[in-house]
């Protein structure tokens, strides 16, 4: 149903006013690209400093992304621990896994490495903190 207003309006005048309005709306969506590119900068030189932004996570915002691998984490541990035939720490195992590959942006790649050992049912613990193949 037309609006009242549009009633009495030409084609010509209705395509100019459409035509203004996507004017407009490319001008707000070129800045608003603007200032998220600035944001995100903010973001990134707030992030190197260990601080926080204060605001819920966006997808996306302000993340490294993840780093692709080949293989699983635990397939690169597998293969680690049959090269080195005998049990490892941990510390090893993460520095075997990265030489060997892997890659990880996280700061805490050690505990992921060091959960993965605890779950998975391929590695046993000789002892704490050095890990084997299960036999």
């Amino acid at each position: 149903m037309p609006r009242l207003a549009l009633a009495g309006m030409s084609i010509a005048q209705i395509e100019k006013i459409l035509t203004d309005r996507r004017a407009e709306a490319a001008a707000i969506g070129a800045k608003r690209a603007k200032l998220e590119a600035e944001l995100h900068a903010l973001d990134v030189r707030l992030a190197k400093l260990g601080g926080s932004n204060g605001s819920v996570a966006r997808k996306g915002v302000g993340r490294t992304p993840r780093a692709k691998n080949a293989r699983s984490l635990p397939n690169v541990i597998f293969e680690v621990l049959t090269k080195a035939g005998k049990a490892m720490p941990v510390a090893d195992i993460v520095a075997a896994t990265q030489k060997a590959g892997y890659r990880s942006n996280s700061p805490q790649f050690r505990n992921i490495v060091n959960q993965t050992l605890i779950t998975n049912d391929r590695f046993v613990a000789s002892s704490r903190g050095i890990y084997q193949l299960k036999k």
